[in-house]
């Protein structure tokens, strides 16, 4: 698959089908890839890529720090994935697109349409990340992984890390940056000489500023209510995507339609097509 340098980080990316472009910020924390539209939970149910590249030109991703994308050890905020975004979109000479989040896909599609609305035809959320739990989970995680930092040293977080394919989701020990490691042994090497104290503090600064609020992250509720951007939003209903986090949505976002569609009855059948005729209107 193609990869372009943005923001010095190597993504990796692929564009399939025709029509309007759709970027579509992949769902699945921090290991999400392009390949999470078709193997992760709901998405894989749905079969919605497969659909959505009938009718319209799709953008999709590993984000940084994820799959075969690369990365760099530095206090990450969502204006970091909002450049990426962006910065793709540049590379593929798209001037305006529709964004579709999964998951914490979200919080990045909705950062994107605050910092640049000029770019933003409309904008999919399906079944947000957000809520009490998912934000006491994202710390917990994050803490796990500064706890093993601290005890072993980032020499040892390398090792744990090559030693196994766990994400950061499925074993926090390895840390955001596990996939960089795999992927780049130049990173690894420096990752695992960088100054412990300095790595920790940065680390800690992260989630402070990535999970702020008990629901969807990513963009202030007072620039969102600014927005004149249509959006569908999707709920989801489980700990981490909390109802709550796309009724979040839904207030804020001032040309929001709320599809009140239960997850179990969210289909294959009634799922691709909601979004179609969504997009197909504006």
């Amino acid at each position: 698959m193609p990869t372009t340098v943005i923001d010095g980080i190597v993504t990796r990316y692929e564009v399939a089908g025709s029509g309007p472009p759709l970027l579509m910020f992949s769902p699945g924390g921090f290991d999400s890839t392009l390949e999470s539209w078709r193997t992760v939970g709901i998405y894989r149910r749905l079969g919605l890529l497969g659909r959505l590249t009938e009718q319209y030109t799709c953008v999709t991703f590993d984000r940084r720090e994820s799959g075969r994308s690369g990365g760099r050890v530095e206090r990450i905020s969502w204006a970091d994935y909002v450049r990426q975004g962006v910065g793709l979109l540049d590379h593929l000479d798209i001037g305006r697109a529709h964004l579709m989040g999964g998951c914490v896909g979200c919080s990045t599609a909705a950062a994107l349409a605050v910092a640049h609305p000029d770019r933003v035809l409309s904008m999919v959320l399906y079944s947000p990340a957000g809520g009490v739990k998912y934000r006491m989970k994202q710390h917990a995680r994050f803490l796990r992984h500064l706890a093993y930092a601290e005890e072993h040293g980032l020499d040892q977080v390398v090792s744990l890390a090559l030693g196994s394919e766990a994400g950061f989701t499925a074993d926090p020990r390895v840390g955001p940056w596990a996939g960089a490691i795999r992927n780049d042994a130049d990173f690894a090497g420096r990752y695992a000489r960088a100054d412990a104290g300095r790595y920790l503090t940065t680390v800690g600064a992260m989630v402070r500023l990535l999970f702020d609020r008990d629901t969807v992250p990513g963009a202030e509720p007072e620039d969102l209510l600014g927005l004149d951007i249509p959006a569908l939003v999707v709920p989801g209903q489980d700990e981490s995507h909390a109802p709550s986090a796309a009724r979040y949505l839904q207030e804020c976002l001032p040309l929001a339609e709320y599809w009140d569609m239960p997850v179990a009855e969210q289909t294959e059948a009634n799922a691709p097509g909601r979004i179609l005729e969504f997009l197909g209107r504006v």
